[in-house]
């Protein structure tokens, strides 16, 4: 671990639209509040903050996490439902990661209920709205901290 932890919260795709997309289900705030959230819930841990559209660029973000993260947030979106590509990539990583949804799947819809990313997380938190991304640093940071 680095003297100062670094964690990376990668955000897939449609969530460049928060605040604007689905607020009932999503809530209000915007990617940007929530980026600031983290970095305040972090207490100086470094926080890279990063959201894409792309399958391909994030299996390319959580290939770079190996090398520069002591752990890593997930927030697969859309590809946690379909994607075996993040759940390959994402086995391939030593550190902690964590799946993080602002909705709950499980009281969504059916095709929502299933996740390829769960299986390769250290453990997930969903349903919480932005708060969740508070609560997924929180957790980081510990799970950082109990590493041998």
């Amino acid at each position: 671990m680095a003297e100062t932890p670094v964690i990376h919260v990668l955000n897939g795709p449609n969530l460049n639209l928060l605040g604007v997309r689905e607020p009932d289900i999503y809530g209000r705030d915007t990617l940007a509040d929530i980026e600031q959230r983290c970095v305040k819930a972090a207490g100086g841990a470094e926080i890279v903050f990063r959201q894409t559209n792309h399958e391909g660029m994030l299996i390319d973000w959580i290939q770079e996490a190996r090398e520069s993260a002591d752990a890593l947030i997930l927030n697969p979106a859309a590809y946690g439902h379909t994607s075996v590509a993040l759940h390959d990539a994402l086995k391939t990583l030593s550190i902690p990661v964590i799946e993080l949804h602002l909705s709950n799947p499980a009281a969504r819809e059916a095709f929502r209920h299933h996740s390829y990313v769960s299986s390769a997380a250290t453990g997930v938190i969903a349903g919480f709205g932005a708060h969740g991304y508070e609560l997924a640093v929180q957790a980081a940071l510990n799970l950082i901290r109990e590493r041998p």
